[in-house]
């Protein structure tokens, strides 16, 4: 017999106390795992998300509400300014680009955002299918929206008013010119149209030249996008931007960090839940183990009159405790991975935040070792004992 199927046949006689130290184990290394699996892709999504944008212009409110609302794509925007009123900082000559975006539709629970061709090159949203708009009405949707919907280009459809829900323009429909590649961020569960499409649909009914006039004269825009040209915007234009009364400037890197360090909170909160409940197991297994020491006197003891080794049965001893650690571990990842993505499909607010269960965070491969070094420590204490017990003691004890 293996030394190995020797330690499972040892287990199953013990089945009960098995399960629960593998549950035990399990269950510490899901709240873990999932607490470094959202913590990772957070982190990972933020600096996605804000990569090419300094600084976000929008109405007066709360910065971290704009960069919710206008980077992530999570939030309700505060409010509308008029495009006029930010024409000037379009051509600061500290400011390398602006993008202008206009928020206030949804079709099927996805956001239309109005904006210019130049955000797809800013984002790096490049086309999978069909070309970008070129004309007011025309769209272009992101991979997300364009697996859910089924819409291809040449197909048509109808925005409703509001981000969430709302009554449906039905006098205006979009038709799909464009279906994005995959970017890994909030674009891919945007339809992006032209700042004109937004306009039109909410603009008072009127005719010819007029209404594009006044388009373009009233349009307003939830927030304008800028990334610098040098590093001395960063001083002067936020404070240009709050000095305007109907305007607040937002830094995205700060927000973020901001962000993070909240929800950071409470990750480690878990975090400490899981490792507690990992030394926990620990415990569990030194008992478990201890316990299966004193029943196993004799049986060890015939062991080592049929020749086996101290160094044998401390190494059975040890794997022994490592088999309950890797079928804890298993059973663990497998409940954080499978429970996180069961959450993100159910919960239409997980699946904005752009988590995935099926994926794995850099921290998680060390657990495993660290893991297994606790399952070896809780066993040394018995490992000592069995290596210090007196075989002809033992024997004659029975």
């Amino acid at each position: 017999m293996t030394l190995t199927r020797l330690c499972l046949a040892y287990l199953r006689l013990r089945v009960g106390t098995t399960l629960l130290n593998v549950s035990l184990v399990a269950l510490g290394v899901a709240i873990v795992s999932s607490i470094l699996l959202v913590g990772s892709q957070l982190r990972d999504r933020a600096e996605r998300e804000i990569r090419g944008v300094d600084l976000v212009v929008g109405a007066k409110g709360s910065p971290l509400q704009l960069i919710l609302s206008a980077v992530f794509q999570i939030d309700i925007p505060s409010g509308n300014v008029r495009l006029a009123e930010v024409a000037s900082l379009r051509t600061h000559p500290l400011v390398a680009s602006a993008i202008p975006l206009a928020m206030g539709d949804n079709a099927g629970g996805y956001r239309i955002v109005g904006t210019e061709p130049h955000f797809l090159h800013e984002r790096g949203i490049s086309i999978a299918a069909g070309r970008p708009w070129q004309a007011p009405m025309e769209a272009v949707l992101g991979s997300e929206v364009a697996r859910a919907t089924g819409l291809r280009p040449g197909a048509s459809f109808v925005g409703s008013h509001g981000l969430v829900g709302g009554f449906a323009h039905a006098e205006h429909p979009y038709i799909v010119v464009g279906i994005a590649n995959p970017t890994g961020t909030a674009a891919d569960r945007l339809i992006l149209t032209s700042l004109e499409s937004v306009w039109r649909v909410h603009a008072p009914r009127s005719t010819g030249s007029s209404t594009e006039s006044h388009e373009h004269e009233d349009g307003e825009i939830t927030a304008l996008l800028i990334r610098y040209r040098t590093p001395l915007a960063a001083v002067q234009l936020p404070r240009l931007v709050n000095a305007r009364p109907m305007l607040i400037a937002a830094v995205p890197a700060v927000e973020a960090a901001r962000l993070l360090s909240i929800v950071g909170f409470g990750l480690e909160a878990l975090r400490l839940l899981g490792s507690a409940l990992l030394v926990l197991a620990a415990l569990s297994v030194l008992v478990a183990l201890t316990n299966a020491l004193s029943d196993r006197r004799a049986d060890l003891a015939l062991m080592r009159v049929l020749g086996a080794t101290r160094g044998l049965l401390i190494r059975a001893l040890l794997l022994e405790a490592l088999l309950l650690t890797a079928a804890g571990l298993v059973l663990g990842f497998l409940l954080a991975h499978l429970s996180l993505e069961f959450l993100i499909r159910l919960l239409p607010e997980a699946r904005a935040t752009g988590l995935s269960g099926f994926t794995i965070a850099p921290d998680e491969i060390m657990l495993a070792p660290a893991v297994s070094l606790l399952a070896i420590g809780a066993a040394a204490i018995p490992a000592l004992r069995l290596y210090r017990s007196n075989l002809v003691e033992t024997l004659a004890r029975g």
